[in-house]
């Protein structure tokens, strides 16, 4: 009798969340975005949510198939695969390293530029699939989704949930316009700078000079490369009067992928949600092995290198000088690697395909992170409060880590510069200048002192959409003005011309009492 009462109570308790649950709609950008938002659909799924994931045929990080996520397999390639990324960034270190000419980064950047061009392309190519397939869309339809989850760094998710009519909720630090926030929130030239310009808040006049440039240019590049593309999709499903990035513009919520101990101050708006961080936690146990490599290295402490998935072998002479500096210090290394190892490995470095990142970071013996910039990883750093020396290659992260550098807890140097002397010295200078612990351990406390987990905030934001059907109240209708009303342009030109109206009358006021006392002045005479 007691076990059939509890075998009910136990099904009500399965039963009942998952008729509660909400079933979610998710578009991901593919690569190591895929990594974070993986994040948000495994604890939608813990909650008793339905995701669904949309991934193209040569998906390059999501799995077809998982126990949190069903998937839609678009039977068209998305273009976001491994060799591209890994050939452009063993070129981008070639020239670096031999410190090419201007001509040369220009070269590479067109190359970029023409590499996303292509990109976006596919991207849209697997739009229109979508849109084509009148038997998926009458699925989805069917499915009767509450809301589109996507990564705004490709329009898919965007064309669609516009398509579907459905809320739409975005992962978000970068958009196909460059960073999120430019997209929605006043951003100030003279003290909010673009990523990737490397400047702070605090610019000198020649600093808001670059800004401005820099601004200029990059949104120019920016609509260079996607707008042909998204443009042509939404005027033919939706038609030539709407801009295809007013989409973007009009989502309902923005999860921001920021946290202000890292981000400058600046103006933002109420449907913007910060959650960075929020894919750290605290460190698990480490593997045995790894526990003890970690407790030999006694009380010198850890080091660790990875420089992401994107950048798993390096040129050999630079893996030999890499190694070669590890070999000299006193620090136990892990060092992330898949290349050949290196000729001057020393007995301190241990080589690992994969490392526990977070959890290795949480523990206790670690020093220094020796990082490429990336994200995830800067985030995990600050969580638990370990000093960064950063290696950045290419994207976003120089600017990424000339952030931390402005907040006294890294140290940074270019690939160009790296010998074993010069690496010695500033993973040194970062070991032993206490200041550069003591401030990352300041952010550290910062960014945990929080009235509520990223993580949680972020669900209760995309449960909220869910409950309401989106969150119109929250957002900005100023996106719908053309450039000249939004910065008010009309109403300056209009109060001016009254203003010279008003003057021009006066004028001729004075000018006609003048003439009058002339006439009379002269008939007196």
């Amino acid at each position: 009798m007691f076990f059939s009462l509890a075998s009910i109570i136990f099904l009500f308790a399965v039963i009942i969340p998952a008729a509660q649950g909400g079933k979610v709609l998710v578009f991901p950008h593919d690569g190591s975005h895929w990594v974070n938002m993986r994040v948000l659909v495994d604890e939608l799924h813990s909650r008793g949510h339905a995701v669904t994931v949309i991934r193209a045929a040569d998906s390059w990080y999501i799995s077809e198939t998982s126990p949190h996520y069903n998937t839609v397999t678009v039977d068209v390639a998305g273009g976001a695969n491994e060799d591209f990324f890994r050939l452009f960034v063993s070129e981008v270190i070639k020239i670096k390293r031999s410190k090419g000419s201007a001509w040369s980064r220009f070269a590479l950047d067109m190359e970029l530029k023409n590499k996303f061009f292509e990109l976006h392309r596919k991207v849209c190519e697997v739009i229109i699939d979508i849109f084509e397939n009148k038997e998926l869309i009458k699925s989805f339809q069917d499915a009767k989704f509450d809301v589109v989850l996507t990564d705004p760094a490709n329009g898919g998710g965007v064309m669609l949930a516009h398509y579907l009519g459905l809320p739409l909720v975005f992962n978000a630090r970068w958009t196909v316009h460059g960073e999120a926030h430019f997209a929605i929130a006043p951003s100030p030239l003279s003290y909010v700078p673009l990523p990737p310009s490397e400047l702070t808040d605090e610019m000198t006049f020649f600093e808001r000079v670059k800004n401005v440039c820099f601004y200029t240019m990059r949104m120019h590049l920016y609509k260079q490369v996607v707008g042909p593309h998204y443009s042509a999709v939404s005027s033919r499903y939706f038609g030539p009067e709407v801009d295809y990035f007013s989409l973007f513009q009009a989502a309902d919520l923005w999860l921001m992928r920021v946290d202000f101990v890292f981000e400058f101050p600046r103006p933002t708006m109420p449907n913007v949600v910060y959650m960075g961080g929020f894919q750290c936690k605290p460190a698990k146990p480490l593997p045995e092995h790894l526990e003890e490599f970690v407790q030999s290295a006694k009380e010198h402490g850890v080091i660790i290198m990875s420089l992401g998935t994107l950048i798993g072998e390096l040129p050999h002479d630079m893996a030999d000088e890499i190694a070669a500096a590890f070999s000299s210090l006193p620090q136990k290394v892990i060092w992330r690697y898949k290349g050949d190892r290196p000729a001057t490995l020393g007995n301190n470095t241990l080589l690992v395909d994969w490392m526990p990142q977070n959890d290795l970071l949480g523990h206790p013996n670690i020093k220094v992170f020796i990082s490429h910039g990336g994200t995830n990883g800067i985030y995990e750093a600050i969580y638990h409060g370990v000093p960064i020396v950063g290696i950045p290659i290419v994207f976003d992260q120089a600017d990424n880590l000339s952030r931390l550098r402005a907040k006294g807890v890294a140290k940074v140097m270019d690939v160009s510069e790296l010998d074993r002397k010069i690496f010695q010295k500033v993973i040194q200078e970062v070991l032993n200048e206490p200041s550069y612990s003591m401030n990352m351990q300041g952010l550290s406390r910062l960014h945990r002192d929080q009235p509520m987990k990223p993580l949680d905030n972020a669900l209760f934001w995309i449960e909220f959409v869910m409950r309401h059907k989106g969150a119109a109240h929250l957002r900005t209708e100023s996106y719908r003005l053309p450039w000249y009303s939004y910065h008010s342009v009309d109403v300056i030109l209009f109060l001016l011309t009254i203003a010279l109206f008003i003057l021009l009358f006066f004028a001729g006021l004075v000018w006609s009492c003048l003439r009058l006392c002339l006439k009379r002045k002269v008939k007196s005479d």
